[in-house]
């Protein structure tokens, strides 16, 4: 799966960590940004993960700031896109399973890289159930 990842440079160091996990498990990363610790805006990253989602460049989308709220929020203004904040694996699989959520938001102040990689695992391997949540979203 092509999943495109942008962070603030709040989010940098997990972002980097999420590209090696996610080339791990057989997925083809692709990173929009932050490049770096120097300071940038989260919506600009936001915006361009949610360009590459609706230009069908990915499938999935993962957005990191310090704490996942702005970016989260910044995500969903995009048309398309469905960001989902997620502190742990049971919210990850509620995300997709009753919403679709094609965006996944962490923060990295916030979430250990082992957990990362949990919430990660089970977002990206659960399916949407549709049903009687198809016609919410």
């Amino acid at each position: 799966m092509r999943v495109v990842l942008g962070s603030d440079h709040a989010g940098f160091l997990l972002k980097q960590h999420l590209i090696t996990y996610l080339q791990g498990l057989g997925h083809e990363p692709l990173d929009v940004g932050a490049f770096s610790l120097d300071s940038v805006d989260y919506p600009d990253s936001a915006a361009q993960v949610g360009e590459k989602l609706s230009t069908r460049q990915a499938e999935r989308g993962i957005v990191v700031c310090g704490s996942g709220i702005g970016i989260s929020i910044a995500a969903n203004k995009m048309p398309g896109v469905r960001a989902a904040l997620c502190h742990e694996p049971v919210s990850a699989r509620l995300s997709r399973e009753h919403n679709d959520a094609n965006v996944l938001a962490l923060g990295e102040r916030l979430t250990t890289p082992m957990m990362a990689e949990e919430i990660v695992k089970v977002w990206l391997e659960t399916p949407f159930a549709g049903g009687r949540h198809q016609n919410r979203i």
